[in-house]
């Protein structure tokens, strides 16, 4: 269970996020850029925060990675003719690598114990 504190700081996060995205689609530059800070540094902040349960930790730290995709991206759109877009994809598949670590060595964590039951 997530204290109430903490929940709003999740939804302040959304709320950055969204801010930020809007600004992206409505060419707002100077908005969204600002929006950035706010918005990678509460990521990295609940990621820290989350640290001790690593699930959480794996989620926040690939939610991060994902923001981080995203605000390169806009960047490369706004000032870059998109061309931070091959940037923006290794924090993509950087994000995607952390949960696909994150399972695989869950799942075999879990097929060791059952051999070792068995």
């Amino acid at each position: 269970m997530i204290p109430a504190s903490l929940r709003r700081i999740e939804n302040l996060h959304i709320f950055c996020w969204l801010v930020k995205d809007i600004c992206w689609v409505s060419d707002f530059k100077s908005m969204g850029m600002v929006m950035i800070l706010p918005t990678i540094g509460v990521a990295i902040w609940m990621t820290f925060r989350f640290r001790k349960e690593p699930a959480d930790l794996v989620y926040n730290l690939a939610v991060t990675l994902w923001i981080m995709a995203n605000s390169t991206w806009m960047i490369g759109e706004f000032y870059f003719n998109d061309g931070t877009r091959p940037i923006a994809r290794i924090f993509f598949a950087s994000g995607l690598l952390v949960l696909g670590l994150f399972y695989g060595i869950r799942a075999l964590r879990r097929y060791a114990d059952k051999r070792r039951v068995d």
